[in-house]
C-alpha cells in the first residue's frame, strides 16, 4: 500500500496557501537523496519556505519534492524524498502536521494462500464436558 505522506503533504500545502499563509517544511537533511544547501542545515534539519512567491517549479510527487529556490540571493535546485519531510506548517501560526517516522525495517510477513497473513496454526483446545 502506498504511503499517505505525499497526499497529506499536498493537501496541507494547498490548505495553507488557500488561507494566504506561508507553507514551510521541516526536512531531515541527513536522509539519503536530500539535496539542499548544507550551509543552512542546523542540527541535521532545515526549514524550507515553499510558498509560491519563494519557489519556482514546485513539484510534490509521490516519491520526491523538487523546486528551485534562493538562499542569500543564490539560486539552488532543491530535491528531497517525501520521506525526509518531517512536518509541514504555516509560518504565521504553526498550524500544520508533524509526520510520524516511516516504518523502516522488517518486511511484511508472507501472505497465506488466501492472500492474508495467517498466524501459525495451533492445536485445538477442546475439552470433554460430561
Amino acid at each position: 500500500m502506498r504511503s499517505t505522506r505525499p497526499y497529506l503533504l499536498r493537501a496541507l500545502y494547498e490548505w495553507i496557501v488557500d488561507n494566504e499563509l506561508t507553507p514551510q517544511i521541516l526536512v531531515v537533511a541527513s536522509e539519503p537523496g536530500v539535496v539542499v544547501p548544507r550551509q543552512y542545515v542546523n542540527g541535521g534539519k532545515i526549514v524550507l519556505n515553499i510558498s509560491p512567491a519563494a519557489v519556482r517549479g514546485l513539484e510534490i510527487g509521490n516519491e520526491m519534492v523538487r523546486f528551485g529556490g534562493r538562499f542569500a540571493g543564490r539560486p539552488y535546485d532543491i530535491s528531497l524524498p517525501v520521506t525526509a519531510v518531517e512536518a509541514i506548517y504555516a509560518r504565521e501560526n504553526g498550524k500544520g502536521l508533524v509526520f510520524p517516522p516511516e516504518a523502516q525495517g522488517s518486511p511484511p510477513s508472507d501472505p497465506g494462500p488466501d492472500g492474508f497473513s495467517s498466524p501459525p496454526p495451533r492445536r485445538p483446545n477442546l475439552k470433554v464436558v460430561k
